[in-house]
């Protein structure tokens, strides 16, 4: 899915009249926190050593 300058632009038009031009940033800043969050956690789940899948603990959490 490509957006072109026009889609990008009806976007950004209508994020203005939805939220205003005072709470657009801090609708952006909870969104990429969001985000931000979302990926943290996909990353976390396999990083810490926890395999969900195959049941398996960290030596930190105990039996």
């Amino acid at each position: 899915m490509n957006l072109g300058m026009g889609e990008i632009g009806l976007l950004i038009v209508l994020a203005l009249v939805l939220f205003g031009a005072k709470r657009l940033p801090e609708v952006g800043r909870a969104a990429g926190n969001a985000i931000r969050e979302f990926k943290s956690a996909l990353n976390g789940a396999g990083a810490n050593g926890n395999d969900p899948a195959n049941g398996e603990k960290h030596e930190d959490e105990g039996a």
